[in-house]
């Protein structure tokens, strides 16, 4: 049910003659960001923009396009006769000659283009058939992020069976078992009431509990195996999930952190590596999501 906060959609319009193509892109971002470029004097339009984006989506860089093509009649030529009939005058002193009419239009200034007089109810008409038609090209990219979050979710789903096998395989390493971390908390006490100088009860106490610490993981283990379980839950949720999913993350990344310093053993530290690197390549999927 994730979607992804990666996407593309184009969707044409047409109304009175003019035509338009709304073009939608969105990338991860950590919040909701919206940059909407529009031809000059769609104010009411770029805030229905700003509206829809955020009443459908949570998350997301978005880039807005509104690329607008007037129907016939958009321009009309202007001639600025004053300034012609100077150029014909000052031609004719210098020439007997016709004066040729078509290079004199071509300078700058005799010659203009202006844009059509559109009444307001008739912008006002295509402005909301432009704003109706922007809910098509949402609706075409809420499809797409779907698309893509469903590819997403297969690959989430490998990168945390992954992680539950490194999980497992660390359960079952000697290391983690009881009877070795009881063997270590007795060898490693034998060394500390060994020593020359005599310990002190306090002493003793600390070192005893900060041995324990050290040589047990299967608190790791079980945090770990917790947080495989949530993010399951997670991906089969219909909200977005995209920022709790990144959040437990960090949570992976911190148990895998502490079973690797724990680890007493060569199996357990290598096992402790390659979770991390799993953990790593769930995170990085894991900023796509919305």
């Amino acid at each position: 049910m994730i979607a992804s906060m990666t996407g593309f959609a184009r969707v044409q319009g047409e109304h009175g003659g003019d035509s338009w193509v709304w073009e939608v892109k969105s990338v991860n971002a950590r919040g909701l960001d919206v940059r909407v470029r529009l031809p000059s004097g769609h104010d009411a339009v770029e805030t229905a923009v700003r509206e829809g984006i955020a009443k459908r989506f949570r998350r997301g860089a978005f880039n807005v396009a509104l690329n607008l093509t007037r129907g016939e009649g958009e321009e009309a030529l202007q001639v600025d006769r004053g300034l012609l009939e100077q150029l014909i005058a000052v031609t004719a002193e210098y020439s007997d000659a016709k004066p040729n009419i078509e290079a004199l239009l071509a300078l700058r200034g005799v010659l203009t283009a202006s844009e059509r007089v559109t009444d307001e109810a008739g912008e006002a008409a295509r402005q909301k058939a432009c704003i109706e038609n922007f809910q098509s090209v949402l609706g075409a990219l809420e499809s797409a992020r779907r698309d893509e979050g469903s590819r997403l979710l297969d690959l989430l789903d490998t990168r945390l069976s992954e992680i539950e096998g490194f999980v497992g395989e660390a359960e079952s390493t000697a290391a983690a078992r009881p009877e070795a971390v009881r063997q270590r908390m007795k060898a490693q006490l034998a060394e500390l009431l060994d020593e020359s100088s005599p310990v002190s009860e306090d002493r003793l106490v600390q070192e005893l509990a900060l041995i324990a610490v050290k040589n047990d993981v299967r608190e790791e283990i079980d945090r770990l195996g917790a947080h495989i379980e949530q993010a399951r839950d997670l991906l089969s949720e219909e909200e977005p999930v995209g920022r709790r999913l990144d959040f437990l993350c960090q949570e992976f990344n911190r148990e895998a952190n502490t079973l690797c310093a724990k680890a007493n053993d060569v199996d357990l530290t290598r096992i402790g590596m390659a979770l991390k690197a799993s953990i790593d390549q769930l995170r990085e999927q894991v900023q796509n999501v919305e």
